[in-house]
């Protein structure tokens, strides 16, 4: 049994599909079966069963491909320990970040991240907090930039800053009748939400009420906060949006905008990592540079 049957077979039921997996490992799809056939040979069992589209590990092969991913981790991590020794910040960064935070976080520090650490290859990927963590599980990832808790025990946090929220509303709404606001002055009634699968969405219903109510005559789902605002400034009702996302309204914009009064309701951010996570030095560095450079307004934990 070697390092790179193991390879194998983890990358088999990641993609499900042997001409994938050996596209992903850089070897012929012969090679490749030929690998699996002869790890097949010395354990004396079947590990996936062929004849199903996708490809499926049997239930012996599922234990065995979470012992192999646990199994590459920890062999993974001997260069890291020896990269740490050296004080060396340099390799790949395999970055999942929701798109509530990636273009109003990014911008902030990917730029002074990327000119202090040289050596650094960063690859950004934009995806839902399930997507990322489902990728960190098989990983496919190094590190997420999410909305915590997350309550799944194979991961660990570090977290990073609160987020307040701001309240913003269509010209003539009542609710911009007032200077700031607080939990009991919102409803469900005029609310525009992100689609489902947003855990910005469901922060937002829950501030405001519990269930959705939705806008009359019209149902629209859409992932982008700058739709949101788009649909207000032409239609009416209002939402809550993350402060990140409104530093660069325009004078226009501002208007519209309201706080809440005394202590603001806020979403954590952290890094998430699973808990056998590798490249530690790499994300102690992304940490550092993310905090260093939050604009005035977002103070880091």
């Amino acid at each position: 049994m070697t390092l790179t049957q193991l390879d194998y077979i983890v990358a088999i039921d990641t993609h499900r599909h042997f001409a994938t997996a050996a596209e992903h490992c850089h070897v012929t799809q012969p090679t490749l079966s030929m690998q699996i056939q002869k790890l097949e040979d010395e354990l004396g069992v079947l590990l996936f069963d062929r004849s199903k589209h996708p490809v499926v590990p049997t239930e012996t092969g599922q234990i065995i491909v979470a012992q192999a991913r646990e199994v590459l981790q920890a062999s993974r991590r001997i260069p890291e320990l020896a990269k740490e020794s050296r004080d060396e910040v340099g390799g790949e960064l395999r970055i999942g970040i929701i798109p509530t935070l990636a273009p109003y976080l990014l911008p902030y520090f990917i730029g002074a991240f990327m000119a202090r650490y040289p050596a650094v290859t960063i690859q950004l990927q934009e995806l839902l907090t399930e997507q990322i963590v489902e990728r960190l599980r098989n990983g496919l990832l190094d590190v997420g930039i999410v909305v915590t808790p997350l309550r799944e025990n194979s991961m660990s946090d570090i977290p990073l800053f609160n987020e307040p929220f701001m309240l913003y509303a269509a010209e003539g709404n009542a609710l911009l009748k007032k200077t700031a606001i607080n939990s009991a002055d919102l409803t469900n009634e005029g609310l525009w939400l992100l689609s489902e699968g947003h855990c910005f969405r469901d922060q937002v219903v829950n501030l405001c009420g519990g269930r959705h109510q939705g806008n009359a005559g019209l149902r629209y789902e859409t992932g982008s906060l700058e739709t949101l605002v788009k649909l207000i400034d032409r239609q009416d009702g209002f939402t809550l949006l993350p402060y990140l996302a409104t530093i660069d309204f325009d004078a226009t914009r501002q208007k519209r905008l309201r706080p809440f009064k005394d202590v603001a309701p806020v979403r954590e951010v952290s890094l998430v990592m699973h808990r056998s996570f590798l490249k530690r030095s790499l994300i102690n560095a992304l940490r550092r540079e993310i905090t260093a450079n939050l604009p005035e307004g977002v103070k880091p934990l």
